[in-house]
């Protein structure tokens, strides 16, 4: 009865900012369950509309078979027809009102609003922004779990419920939107999916001349010379017309000439060489340098026994410096008791106060009783629920010596400890790992976490340094509570050693 009553807290906490303004919906597995009702209404109302527009495309047709009579006669004889007084009424009468009337029944909204409430519900219809960003949470998860184009295209993943894939239009669309991003690897993997899931036969409105155009660009940038030619070219055998294809070549013809003419030189050094014939390489993804060869999205991800991708915790904390999503969650001016959130967190949150409900007020006590701290002193309830590719990027929960006004506007000093709640299972992805300690845990709903992020000395403990990794398959409710140094000086006393 309490976990409903905490769910239900948890669903107005979310309820408020969706009604009032657009939300980044891919930020958010709770805000997107909205969006299924809304598409299955819109289904019913289409089906509805189906129909209606069935029985009006009858009476058209009933309509055209017997025009297509009547002036199949006229046209043999059209004096003669019009030689009878009522065929001449007739026809004034047909195209002064009957073909108005045809008109006005075709262009009739039959469903009786079908067109009208698709008007209305688009204002809450993802925006370019949140497919954009569900877009780079895919890449993410992609470069974070190790998995290539064609796992995740086929929708290989590991602990899926409802089995999905990606088509050849959808991989061309991911290709795009790297592209605008200049991610040219990106750009490229995907862009390779796309044609060969075409190459394979799968029908598709995707255009192979459109792919291979993006795609020669994108092995271009990315100073594959040889490889961007011979896409060119088959681009050409398509299309031997395509103005911008037939350029390209020439300009890369130019390049490999000059190239050979150089290598001919002896007295050259290489050094010039390489200055004189090389395409410079831009790597728009710096993160990726980081990784080992065989960790840049080249061969199949692995899984454990317990269906987690088997990616180490290491991996993921070394993408610090990973692509950031369209934008973050929306938030409110921060009231008393509420810090403020980190730009780096891709997720959106609520806060729950103990006197807003008695649920949450039993789980303070509980934290409290099982910490042995003061909660009076701590921050409110924070829940959260991870999006598509859902992460918290490494991070320490205490103000640093360098962040003196972290916390000042709380007056109740540096946040002495963290308490994670689990409040959902999570089918693969979405540890919370430690870097320095080397440790992490993966969700459990019912489970939860407890540390220390200050040393009885107030001194901050770096090793508590954590993320949160991406959500690869599942949805992922937290909440956690963070406790502040005020109201602990007899909880738990300083010692004689400074960083015991």
């Amino acid at each position: 009865m309490a976990s409903k009553k905490l769910w239900c807290a948890l669903a107005l906490g979310f309820l408020l900012p969706f009604s009032c303004a657009h939300t980044d919906f891919f930020t958010s597995i709770g805000h997107m369950t909205d969006l299924i009702n809304t598409e299955k209404d819109l289904v019913v109302s289409l089906k509805d509309y189906i129909k209606a527009e069935e029985s009006k495309l009858e009476q058209i047709k009933k309509w055209a078979e017997k025009l297509d009579q009547l002036t199949a006669t006229a046209t043999k004889d059209p004096e003669g027809f019009l030689g009878h007084p009522v065929n001449a009424f007739k026809l004034m009468k047909r195209l002064n009102t009957e073909w108005g009337e045809l008109e006005s029944l075709v262009l009739k909204d039959m469903s009786d609003g079908f067109i009208s409430n698709m008007t209305i519900q688009r204002q809450f219809f993802p925006n370019d922004e949140d497919q954009t960003g569900a877009a780079k949470a895919l890449l993410r998860l992609q470069d974070t779990y190790n998995l290539d184009t064609d796992t995740l295209s086929r929708g290989n993943l590991p602990g899926v419920k409802h089995k999905s894939f990606l088509t050849a239009e959808d991989c061309f669309e991911l290709g795009k939107i790297a592209y605008t991003e200049a991610d040219y690897y990106h750009t490229e993997l995907w862009m390779e999916q796309a044609l060969k899931q075409l190459d394979e036969g799968e029908v598709s409105s995707a255009d192979k001349v459109y792919i291979l155009d993006y795609l020669s660009y994108a092995v271009y940038q990315q100073g594959d010379l040889g490889k961007a030619m011979a896409l060119t070219r088959r681009l050409l055998e398509l299309d031997p017309e395509h103005q911008r294809a037939n350029g390209n070549m020439k300009y890369f013809e130019y390049i490999m000439a000059k190239e050979k003419e150089a290598n001919k030189s002896s007295t050259d050094s290489e050094e010039q060489q390489e200055k004189e014939t090389e395409v410079k390489k831009k790597d728009y993804l710096p993160e990726r340098r980081k990784l080992p060869a065989d960790r840049r999205g080249s061969s199949a991800a692995t899984t454990t026994g317990t269906g987690t991708p088997g990616t180490s915790w290491a991996l993921s904390s070394r993408r610090t410096s990973g692509t950031s999503p369209a934008s973050f969650a929306s938030w409110t001016s921060s009231p008393t008791k509420r810090s403020r959130p980190s730009r780096s967190w891709q997720s959106p949150g609520a806060w729950l106060s103990g006197y807003e409900s008695p649920v949450v007020s039993r789980i303070n006590t509980r934290i409290q009783d099982l910490t042995g701290l003061d909660v009076s002193t701590a921050e409110e309830l924070q829940v959260a629920n991870y999006g598509v590719g859902g992460q918290y990027e490494p991070h320490f929960d205490f103000g640093r010596k360098d962040e003196p006004d972290a916390f000042k506007e709380l007056g109740t000093g540096n946040r002495i400890a963290t308490w994670l709640f689990y409040m959902s299972d999570v089918s693969a992805g979405g540890a919370t790992v430690f870097p320095e300690v080397g440790a992490s845990v993966w969700p459990r709903k019912g489970t939860a976490v407890f540390w220390y992020n200050l040393f009885p000395s107030g001194e901050g403990d770096y090793s508590t340094r954590h993320a949160a990794c991406p959500v690869l398959v599942g949805n992922k409710w937290v909440s956690n509570k963070w406790l502040h140094e005020r109201g602990q000086e007899f909880r738990r006393p300083c010692t004689l050693s400074e960083l015991e």
